[in-house]
Order: C-alpha cells, then structure tokens, then sequence
C-alpha cells in the first residue's frame, strides 16, 4: 500500500513538472515571439517595386507588374516617366514620393551595415534612386518642379492595372508664379539625404542630387507659399495641412548635413522660433508633419559640441520637443497630450491609414533610443528619467504588433507570415497579371469584374503595410475597405531602417542563425 503512494506521488509530481515546464515555456515564447525581422526587411523593400511607374529595368522582381506611365509629361513636353504610384491608385503625387525617399535614405543612413548584412543594401540603394532619379527629371530648372501626374478624380473613377491606364496623365508643377515651399523643400530633403547615402558608392551622382537639393532650397525658401494652393488638384488627396514652414527647416537641416555647411545650420537656427521648429509640441510624424523628425536630429547635433552658446540653447529648445513627442508616444506626459493607443497597445493618431504613424514612431523612438544610449543620456518626461531600453522596448512592441502580435494574430505586412490582409485596396494587386493576360481591362470593367470579388486579390502586394486596424483592434479585410487595407509607400518606408535594426538584434540572438522564413513567395 505504501508503495502504490509513493508511486501515486511520484507519478502526480511528474505530471505535475511537465505541465509547469510546458506553462513557463509557453509564457516564455509569447514574452519572445520569433519574428524573422531580416525576411521582413526583404519584403519590404520589394513592395517598392510594386509601385514602380515607367519602364521596369531587367531585374525587376515583382512579375506580376510591366511597364506603365510612358507617357507621363508628354502633353507638356518634359519626360516624367518613372518615379512611384503613392498608393493603390496611379496618380503621382510629389510630396508624399519624396517624403518616402528622405525616409528610406534615412533609413540607409542609420542603418546601413545592418541592411548590408541582411543582403539588402542593394535593393534598398535601388528603391531610393528610382525615387531620385525621376526628382532629377522633375526639376527641369532652378525654380520649376513638376508636383503631380495625373489626378486623384479622374483616377478614381476607374479600377485598372497601370498597365492599362486611360485615365488623365496630365502634368502639374511650381514656379515662381504657382510657389510650392512645401514640396521643394521635401524633396530638397529627400534629395541631400540620398547625397549622403550614395557618396561613398557613386559619388558624381551624390553630387548631382546635392546640387538639385540646394536649387530646390533656394527656390522654395525665395518664392515662399504652400503647393496646394498653386496645385489645386492636390487639395482632397495630400493637402499641405502643416504648412511650408517645417520642410523648409528639415530641407535645411538636411542640407547641412550633406555639405556640413554652416549657412544651413545657422537657417535652422535662426529661423527655429518663427518657423515653429522649437515651438510646436507635435504628437505625429508624416508626411505632412516634420517637425517631430526635424527635432530629433537638430537634438542629435548636440552631441557635436562645436556650437557656440546661442546656437545650443537653440538646439536644446528643439530637443525640449523632441522629448515631448517621445513621451508623448510612451504615454508618459502627464498633461493629456499623449498619443491615444487601442486596447492592445497599438499607437492610435487617426482612424485613416492609422499605420503610417505607427511606423513613423517607431523609426524616431528606435533612432532616438540608439541616440540615448551612444551620448549615455536618459528620456525626461514629467521629471521621470527614462531608459534607452525602455524606448527601445515600446518601439519594438509597435513593430511586433504589426507583424503578428496582436487580437487578430495578423500581419499587417502583406506577404509577411501565414495571415495577412489578402484584399488590400490596390488596382494592380486585385486584378489578373498584364503579363499573364494582356487583353485590355477597361475603366470601368475592373469594377464590374475584378473590385467586388470576394476572393483575395491575384497578386501578393508583398512588403505592404496597410492602414491596419481601428481603435479597438478590429480589422476588416475588404478591398472597399480603403481606410484600413489601402497601403501607401510611405507606410513601409521607415520600417526598412527599423526591420534592419530588429535584424541584428535577431542575429545576434540566434548566434547569426535565422530562422526560416514565415512568408508567402511573390
């Protein structure tokens, strides 16, 4: 009798240890949920070539895309062909495009070895320069750039491949009578910050772009006004919201760290309090909105400590909302302007393409965390001193719930792991491939035939990041849908940078060895 005890008690025990093994293993690998960063950096980088216009080079990726947009500036008589569809539709919007540059030659800048070491550096080159090749095209001289192709109504009566297009190609541009700051100054921007990353690799076309980015600067900051009110098309679809007053301080900002000029430093400078550079506490970064950006790096030049005392207490001002837009995104000030979040966690700006802003945050918390830590400084907010680790952990947690960890146990990278959105809001992706079909699909027959189905879409956007979820977490994966499955460029811009960061620290993890991908091929 006393033997079946023991053998009862020895047996309950056991049982008991495996269950209690199998529970801490559980919480253990939801504590570390294994993303493959490095295949999401892939991904995202080929979601570019998606949105290629113009004629498609050799190596093109993407096979379910062919040429398009050869006409483009045409009726003007300038050849604007190339450059980048914005979203799901085939307008090509100027300053939303060069804002996607600017971010992913930000991206490379920081994270450049990282990139390199995942084996994406040349892709990453090639998205950038497919950007900066048509701005080159687009500023036919000193004080003329060409804004817009196409426009957003006439587009969005049709549902077509680009392949297809008989829609409005018409042309729009800025000049000295028709200003348009805003839109010279981002692309200044975009244009210094890819100098900077092709300066080592290609260094006459660094050069070129930095002459193109100081003519764009000049142009903007002398003949001064907002493009939406010399490109009226441009009103419903990307309106200058924000003004001109912040590109013009981030295109100055750019430019002096392309050329280490101090004529640029000293704009930002002198210019910061009437242009709103120390003085708007902002709580989103966009394309309409730099400021929070501009802070960030004027805050990184104080490290630099070759300023004289008024330009640092400049500098320190604009660090002073750099943090607040930080604390603001760690729910730490305590005067009600904190970024709003879902139940799960998620950063929560506005119910469209809520995502961009997600992504946006967290490149500056990950940038300003690397900051914290390389000039051994803390986060202040309220008073409460914060950790680069603890910045660093939020941000991840944002990219992590965009891959996967979240209610839905969906990605909302398309392409990226075994769920994810399969009816995104994207003419080209919703209807059959031009190069498996080639029979002409007319303007309103992708409507008839191809919009309405309920089945998923063709062709994988893969690298896409859609709006993504509501306010409280609740995502429907419809193509009529746009507000939450319409991806734009400058969504998955700023993760290239924050995949390849995560990427490292995966290696490093797996002692350099990944894991297999989690994907659906494209």
């Amino acid at each position: 009798m006393e033997n079946s005890k023991l053998q009862n008690s020895t047996h309950n025990w056991s049982l008991f240890l495996i269950l209690f093994l199998l529970q801490i293993s559980t919480i253990l690998a939801k504590a570390d949920q294994a993303f493959d960063y490095a295949d999401a950096l892939g991904k995202s980088l080929l979601y570019f070539e998606s949105q290629r216009s113009g004629r498609l080079p050799y190596n093109q990726r993407v096979v379910w895309r062919d040429h398009s947009g050869l006409t483009d500036g045409l009726e003007q008589g300038v050849d604007l062909v190339g450059g980048y569809y914005d979203a799901g539709d085939h307008v090509k919007f100027g300053l939303p495009m060069a804002f996607t540059v600017t971010m992913l030659s930000w991206g490379v800048m920081e994270y450049r070895q990282q990139i390199a070491d995942a084996g994406e550096l040349r892709h990453a080159l090639e998205a950038i320069k497919w950007g900066t090749d048509y701005f080159i095209k687009a500023h036919t001289s000193p004080n003329v750039l060409w804004a817009e192709v196409g426009d957003g109504d006439t587009d969005h009566y049709c549902w077509q491949r680009p392949e297809d297009m008989t829609t409005s190609r018409q042309a729009y541009k800025i000049d000295e009578s028709n200003p348009g700051s805003d839109l010279a100054g981002e692309t200044a921007a975009a244009m210094a910050a890819a100098s900077i990353v092709f300066k080592s690799t290609n260094p006459h076309y660094s050069h070129l772009l930095l002459q193109h980015a100081q003519q764009l600067f000049e142009f903007g900051d002398k003949y001064r006004g907002k493009y939406d009110g010399s490109v009226g098309v441009v009103k419903s679809y990307y309106a200058s919201v924000s003004g001109y007053m912040d590109e013009l301080l981030w295109a100055a900002l750019w430019l002096y760290k392309a050329t280490d000029n101090e004529n640029y430093l000293k704009y930002v400078i002198n210019m910061a309090h009437d242009f709103g550079g120390t003085g708007w506490a902002i709580t989103e970064f966009s394309w309409d909105v730099k400021y929070a950006g501009l802070q960030l790096i004027a805050s990184q030049l104080l490290t630099e400590g070759k300023h004289q005392d008024h330009a640092r207490k400049t500098l320190e001002k604009y660090r002073s909302k750099a943090e607040h837009y930080m604390c603001s995104c760690l729910n730490k000030n305590i005067n009600g302007t904190n970024v709003e979040r879902t139940p799960s966690g998620l950063l929560y700006v506005r119910q469209w393409n809520n995502m961009q802003y997600v992504s946006t945050a967290s490149f500056l918390l990950i940038v300003y965390s690397d900051y914290l830590k390389a000039s051994n400084q803390k986060l202040t907010c309220q008073g409460e001193a914060i950790s680069h680790e603890e910045v660093f952990t939020f941000a991840k947690s944002q990219v992590d719930y965009i891959l996967g960890s979240n209610p839905q146990n969906k990605s909302y990278l398309v392409g990226y792991g075994p769920n994810y959105p399969k009816r995104v809001h994207h003419r080209g992706a919703s209807i059959g491939s031009y190069r498996e079909n080639k029979g002409f699909i007319g303007c309103t027959q992708g409507y008839d035939n191809w919009y309405g189905r309920d089945e998923p879409n063709p062709n994988v956007l893969v690298g896409a990041l859609v709006g993504g979820p509501d306010c409280q977490d609740n995502f429907s994966d419809e193509r009529y849908n746009y507000m939450q499955t319409e991806a734009c460029t400058y969504n998955t811009a700023p993760l290239v940078g924050v995949f390849a960061k995560l990427s490292q620290l995966g290696d490093q993890k797996l002692g350099g060895e990944r894991s297999l991908p989690l994907v659906a091929s494209y």
